[in-house]
């Protein structure tokens, strides 16, 4: 693992304001969404050459997974409402299957062993939730604790180029009603960046 540079995927730079900035580490602001996360972490892959590649910025945590101001690790991240509305599965030509699931890197997950981070599940949304009824939901179909609108994303394309990541949320509301959710941009902001430092300290 100590061949290469570590890139680090963000939505937008304020996610990760106060950063210090590393040696062998690049950051790159990839835009809000998973069209944009993917296709500016696969640019970025083929353009360099990465050992590992970090997802970290804010999220929402289902309540009872996670206050807002915490940071969490994720291991795994599930894509919402894709394949045949209501569910089920989609009938494709030659067996192909719908791949909604993409996972953290177990090496790097177990080199952040001990660090005061909860390992969760998630879920990456195109809508943010507003309304306890679609938190209800989400957190029923899709086992999530926490959400977010890139970190199926990335994973995925990391999967796809076969580079190793790890996905970091600090937790800046609790999903669901938007007048109840506790939104502190800062505080997830600040956890995200605390926790981003001590992962890379591992890597």
């Amino acid at each position: 693992m100590d061949e290469g540079r570590v890139l680090v995927v963000c939505a937008v730079r304020a996610e990760l304001r106060g950063l210090r900035e590393r040696a062998g580490v690049d950051v790159v602001a990839a835009g809000v969404g998973a069209v944009e996360a993917a296709a500016e972490t696969a640019r970025a892959l083929a353009a360099g050459r990465y050992r590992a590649v970090v997802n970290a910025g804010i999220a929402g945590a289902f309540r009872d997974a996670a206050q807002v101001g915490e940071a969490v690790l994720v291991a795994e991240e599930r894509m919402a409402d894709i394949g045949l509305e209501g569910g089920g599965p989609l009938q494709l030509p030659d067996g192909l299957r719908l791949t909604d699931r993409a996972f953290a890197d177990d090496g790097l997950l177990a080199r952040c062993a001990g660090l005061p981070y909860a390992v969760k599940n998630g879920v990456t949304v195109s809508l943010v939730t507003t309304t306890d009824a679609t938190a209800r939901r989400l957190a029923h179909t899709y086992g999530a604790e926490v959400e977010s609108m890139e970190g199926y994303a990335v994973l995925r394309a990391c999967e796809r180029a076969g580079v190793p990541a790890l996905e970091i949320r600090g937790i800046s509301n609790l999903v669901g009603d938007r007048a109840a959710s506790g939104w502190d941009f800062a505080a997830g902001s600040r956890a995200a960046v605390a926790a981003l430092d001590a992962v890379l300290e591992r890597l």
